[in-house]
């Protein structure tokens, strides 16, 4: 599978989301042989948890089909980019490629505020942004939208 198809699969998990009243962003991890391993959508406000990322639930869920807290030879696919928390799991799991498809202006930690992954932490993944850009930035407009 391409980027782009495993940034489906994550804008997949975003809308599934909108259910729960939750911000649409949707998470995937895939392992080295490129099946998927975790997934994860925002479910802040249905588990009333500030830590209920999207990100944070398809490590841990990856984390869990491994069998080790090391994601090495993993891919994270994400709607949106990662904040300091998730970006601050991603760097813990040394998940070696992030790819991320809308920019975060308030709290993008991959180079939109911050970039945390070109700090000296020892580890640095890869990085590509704007996958689906478009696709994913539009899931979160409508929401917010509607919100108004």
């Amino acid at each position: 599978m391409e980027r782009e198809d495993y940034m489906r699969l994550a804008l997949a998990e975003a809308e599934k989301a909108l259910d729960t009243g939750d911000v649409p962003v949707g998470c995937v991890v895939a392992d080295a042989a490129g099946n998927i391993i975790g997934r994860g959508r925002n479910r802040r406000e249905e588990r009333q948890s500030a830590v209920r990322h999207a990100e944070i639930e398809a490590i841990e869920q990856a984390c869990q089909a491994v069998g080790s807290w090391r994601l090495e030879g993993c891919a994270l696919y994400v709607t949106l980019e990662p904040c300091p928390m998730c970006a601050g799991a991603i760097l813990n799991a040394r998940i070696p490629t992030v790819v991320y498809g809308a920019k975060e202006p308030a709290t993008g930690s991959c180079g939109s505020v911050i970039n945390l992954f070109e700090e000296r932490y020892g580890f640095r993944p890869a990085i590509y942004g704007g996958v689906l850009a478009e696709d994913c930035a539009a899931v979160l407009r409508d929401f917010f939208e509607k919100l108004r």
